[in-house]
């Protein structure tokens, strides 16, 4: 699945995804076929690193992982009927990457939060707007690129100006974050991998 996803091989992704949702998996089990597309994904980034894959390679292959969790809704604990929290979405002003937080939406939606995704490239303003008219109980900030935690820090500091910071909770995701990142900006948790971060924001909502 990790290859496939990586060689952006769609007809043998939705292959392999239908024949596994047909064969009844537990959630545990489609857990990790999520996690083997992320770590496709992974592969994806490294090759557009290496100058081997495109921008055009990187917005498909975000399509492509849309597509794969949609086909693992089903089993992906997408039983949950009731609402069990209201995140703000988005990746921060300068980042134009969307496919982690795309994964995170799909996973906490499925999880049962409501899901506001303001999208790329997000100036502070539109999260404290966001904040103020929704009134979540989590704020995620998503970044890929290493300039992220600064604009994460910048959108953190608004929302302390604005005196939303104690209204809610914030997780920090992408590739540059750390514990040291997520201590700098001000975050109250992080973390790299999507199905994670639905679980610390679920214990957040208990």
């Amino acid at each position: 699945m990790t290859r496939a996803v990586g060689e952006l091989d769609e007809e043998k992704v939705t292959e392999m995804l239908t024949e596994f949702v047909n064969s009844k998996p537990t959630e545990e089990e489609a857990q990790k076929v999520v996690n083997a597309c992320q770590q496709g994904m992974g592969t994806v980034g490294d090759l557009f690193e290496k100058g081997e894959y495109f921008v055009g390679d990187l917005i498909f292959a975000g399509e492509l992982l849309t597509e794969a969790i949609n086909i693992l809704k089903p089993v992906i604990g997408g039983k949950s009927e009731s609402k069990v929290g209201t995140i703000v979405l988005g990746t921060v002003h300068g980042d134009l990457h969307d496919i982690g937080k795309n994964i995170f939406r799909s996973m906490a939606e499925a999880a049962g939060f409501v899901v506001y995704d303001l999208g790329i490239d997000q100036p502070v303003e539109n999260f404290v707007e966001k904040v103020k008219e929704v009134k979540p109980e989590i704020v995620g900030l998503s970044g890929v690129l290493t300039l992220a935690i600064e604009s994460m820090k910048d959108t953190i500091d608004g929302l302390k100006q604005a005196g939303l910071r104690d209204k809610v909770k914030v997780i920090i995701g992408g590739n540059p974050v750390t514990k040291e990142a997520c201590e700098y900006v001000g975050a109250d948790a992080f973390t790299t991998n999507a199905a994670e971060g639905v679980k610390i924001c679920q214990g957040w909502v208990k």
